[in-house]
């Protein structure tokens, strides 16, 4: 009858559960080499939780870029090994643990096991610098298992702090479990986010900390106020949560926690009082680049959890800046891949969804912010030429769709993807919430390219930028005209070389009046 039970609930009939720490389906997956990171964990058949740490040994072997890793370290010796010592292990994720047959992990290193009083210690794991907090992402309804890393990669020379992850394959008490992305999560540190813990009293208690719009789970800030529609008509039975990252809500005295809910409450306090007619008060509270540089992450990739779920956000010391910063994180969902809430579509904007999904019953919906700065004429005008800033260096098409052959043909060159494809057989088969249900990794990577072109020809369209349009006075070819555009043609002149796009006035030559033309360009600007 339990079984009846859990099949009447799940749908379809599971090949592991937690009594076997959700093993794949197929436990007899050999691997021999690959180009990828290998992770051995070992918990000695301890059954994982999802709230409760327990002791693991972890061993990650990585010969290095270029070279490949064999499993079978007794026939190939003196391989390196980039970690092995004791984790402090558990599952992570909401809906990545809940809906997901292939569980995402989060893991600290330690000094010793938690039995013997071991204490996290800072690793450098996979060159992405020492730190003691780390997560296995399990990529499972993103089939292309590149939505987050596609993501960090775009978004990285625009954000002040973008995650980094890594490719690797990994075995659970010698049962090959797949492809895993071993990332960094978004925490403080000199390798992450390098905030100082907040003090008591004066600028020391004004930063820093990392708080997300999320679930109400925990410990929670309520906002006094509730997202609205298209229109702005708030949705009174809708609220906004805000979670206690860093430092966790049980780690702050409470003059700390008066101080972020009194900040918080301003800034949104500046949003909600914003008039197109009026003064841009909230500028005092958020950076709006980085909001901007947010806001078209989410928007490009079509989030279907965009500003209203894993929404981190974080604040320095005042002394430093006093504005409140997004981070981009939790994408494996975007770039059309959930088949609610319209996410599929590319001609639509997210945040202005907060109608289909009240109507659709969800419990969380978008904050009020970003109807507000999307009413701002300034910010709307400042995210156009963002844009076009975008698709002149990182976001030109081809440099996305060569982005996304990279990291394919990373999991596929050695076998990887096909691996990870025996252990957990999907293709053609429905995987919440999959939009696309692909034949074979080639076609969901097919499908996921077009959805890009389709995507960003949409924000042309709607953003005002014609790709065949030459930027003038952009020398370097960055997406703006800068200094460094200046410097550019002096190296022209002196090198004496004679470049079309140097020509900045049109005379036929390269000469110090460009120069001038591209001064005349950036002070007019």
């Amino acid at each position: 009858m339990l079984v009846l039970a859990v099949l009447m609930l799940t749908g379809t009939a599971r090949a592991s559960s937690w009594w076997d720490n959700y093993a794949p389906d197929n436990k007899k997956v050999r691997l021999t080499s690959t180009n990828l990171p290998i992770v051995w964990i070992s918990v000695g058949g301890q059954y994982i939780d999802s709230n409760e740490r327990i002791t693991a040994r972890m061993k990650i072997l990585h010969n290095g870029n270029g070279q490949l890793n064999y499993a079978d370290t007794v026939s190939h010796p003196g391989q390196k090994i980039d970690y092995e010592g004791y984790v402090a292990l558990r599952y992570r994720g909401s809906s990545s643990f809940s809906m997901s047959d292939k569980k995402p992990y989060s893991f600290r290193p330690l000094t010793a096991p938690l039995e013997a009083g071991g204490e996290k210690k800072k690793v450098n794991i996979l060159g992405m610098g020492k730190d003691n907090n780390w997560a296995l992402l399990a990529p499972y309804a993103d089939k292309s298992m590149m939505r987050d890393l596609l993501t960090f990669e775009l978004a990285r020379p625009w954000m002040e702090y973008t995650p980094q992850g890594r490719y690797c394959e990994l075995f659970l008490d010698g049962i090959y479990y797949g492809v895993y992305i071993l990332s960094e999560v978004v925490s403080k540190g000199k390798h992450r986010i390098d905030l100082p813990d907040p003090g008591d009293s004066g600028d020391g208690l004004t930063g820093g900390y990392i708080m997300e719009v999320d679930r109400a789970e925990g410990v929670t800030h309520v906002s006094k106020y509730h997202p609205v529609s298209s229109k702005g008509s708030p949705y009174t039975n809708r609220y906004i949560y805000f979670q206690y990252k860093s430092p966790d809500y049980d780690e702050l005295n409470s003059e700390q926690v008066k101080y972020i809910k009194n900040r918080i409450d301003q800034m949104e306090s500046a949003l909600w009082n914003y008039r197109p007619s009026g003064e841009a008060t909230y500028e005092k509270y958020i950076d709006v680049t980085n909001f901007i540089d947010y806001q078209l992450a989410e928007e490009f990739s079509h989030n279907v959890d965009a500003y209203r779920l894993s929404g981190k956000f974080f604040k320095r010391r005042d002394s430093e800046d006093p504005r409140f910063k997004m981070v981009v994180w939790d994408m494996n969902l975007a770039y059309g891949n959930a088949n609610y809430n319209e996410a599929w579509r590319t001609d639509t904007w997210m945040y202005k969804n907060n109608d289909i999904m009240y109507s659709a019953y969800e419990t969380y919906l978008i904050p009020f912010w970003w109807y507000k700065l999307n009413s701002n004429p300034a910010y709307i005008s400042a995210l156009k030429k963002r844009w076009a800033q975008y698709r002149r260096s990182n976001l030109r098409q081809e440099r996305v769709l060569a982005v996304v052959d990279s990291l394919a043909n990373v999991i596929t060159s050695h076998g990887a993807e096909q691996r990870n494809s025996q252990a957990w057989p999907r293709w053609g088969v429905w995987v919440w919430p999959n939009y696309h249900v692909a034949s074979n990794y080639a076609d969901e990577v097919a499908w996921l390219k077009q959805w890009i072109t389709d995507r960003i020809a949409w924000m042309d369209s709607q953003l005002g930028f014609d790709p065949t349009a030459v930027l003038l006075g952009d020398v370097n070819g960055d997406g703006e005209v800068s200094i460094a555009d200046v410097n550019a043609v002096m190296d022209m002149i002196l090198m004496g070389r004679s470049e079309s796009n140097g020509d900045v006035n049109g005379d036929g030559e390269v000469g110090i009046a460009d120069v001038n033309a591209v001064l005349d360009i950036i002070l007019n600007q």
